[in-house]
């Protein structure tokens, strides 16, 4: 009786789709689901319901199956870095030397150069920069963003050159064929907004200029479909003495949450209208994701622990590299912290 009772709850789960709808509710991104797909997964027997022929069940079954997952999988879960790599900033002052690549590392120096980001001055303090970044997979939970202005300790008064206000915008690119093959030759130091469609814009929030990590919590966690983060960096507040042309500068970029792969992946169909496949794979739902190479262990970030590694591996087999002494990393505990 309980078993009979418990199935007929199932189905009516199932028939009207009630984990889809507080998916919906939830992350209104999902909105642009075109259609639910199981790659890996054989086409199956189904059953009928009602008037319902066996493909329109066999549809709520795989719809059900992944909303259900999904739903568990938003509800419940610890953030982590979703940061993978630099892309482009609208402009740079000193390529490469202050390239946005210097925002993934958190410490303030670098192989004995301050480590940050520098725009190119303005004598205008209202023009705009932006900074675009791709994040650990293509489907992301997003909760918390931070940003660290610089400090030039390097100059008289020691300026802090920080944004009046920062703004976020999520999406993916115009033609995903195209941006995957040419994401490597996009120009670091340049500008590239027009090559994506940011189907999440946030409000602005205030920056303060003070040279700390100032976290910009969401209102709400905000479903990033394409894995492409823009920040927006609106107002200048210092100038530089040398020109008296007001810049921004980022010393440090962090973004939190959850990325959904390998379990679900995208597939932008329609990129004028943000339409996508989303892909399930219910044979990897118990893989861990995929961690951040800007994670921490230690006090350095994964890809230096990686590098000092590499470097200690060259040592033992007698291939030193002809490096000046300033060229070796700055921190004295790097290696120490590889050996551990």
């Amino acid at each position: 009786m309980v078993s009979s009772i418990s199935f007929s709850v199932l189905r009516e789960v199932i028939a009207n789709g009630l984990c889809k709808q507080l998916c919906l509710r939830l992350f209104p991104q999902l909105f642009g689901v075109a259609c639910v797909t199981e790659p890996n997964c054989g086409i199956g027997k189904s059953a009928d319901v009602g008037s319902s022929n066996s493909a329109e069940w066999e549809t709520l079954e795989r719809e059900h199956r992944s909303y259900s997952f999904l739903g568990q999988t938003l509800a419940t879960f610890t953030a982590s870095d979703c940061m993978a790599e630099a892309i482009s900033a609208s402009s740079t002052d000193n390529y490469p030397e202050e390239s946005i690549c210097n925002t993934l590392d958190p410490r303030d120096t670098v192989r004995r150069r301050a480590s940050y980001w520098s725009s190119k001055g303005q004598k205008d303090p209202m023009v705009p920069e932006t900074l675009i970044y791709k994040l650990i997979a293509d489907l992301c939970v997003i909760t918390e963003i931070s940003v660290q202005p610089f400090k030039a300790y390097f100059q008289p008064g020691f300026p802090i050159y920080s944004a009046k206000y920062v703004r976020f915008r999520m999406g993916h690119p115009k033609s995903p064929t195209v941006i995957k093959n040419d994401l490597t030759d996009l120009p670091m130091q340049l500008p590239a907004d027009d090559k994506f469609i940011w189907t999440y814009t946030s409000q602005e929030f205030p920056m303060v200029q003070e040279n700390c990590l100032q976290k910009f919590k969401l209102p709400e966690p905000v479903l990033c479909v394409g894995g492409f983060l823009m920040i927006e960096l609106l107002g200048r507040v210092q100038r530089q003495e040398m020109d008296s042309l007001f810049y921004i500068c980022v010393s440090h970029v962090k973004v939190l949450g959850r990325p959904l792969y390998p379990a679900f992946d995208v597939e932008i169909v329609e990129p004028s209208s943000g339409k996508f496949l989303l892909k399930h794979y219910p044979e990897a739902q118990n893989c861990p994701p995929p961690i951040s190479p800007y994670c921490h262990v230690g006090n350095l970030p994964l890809q230096e622990n990686l590098r000092g590694l590499e470097q200690l591996l060259n040592m033992l087999h007698g291939n030193v590299p002809d490096l000046e002494p300033h060229e070796w990393d700055d921190d004295e505990n790097d290696l120490d912290l590889v050996l551990m």
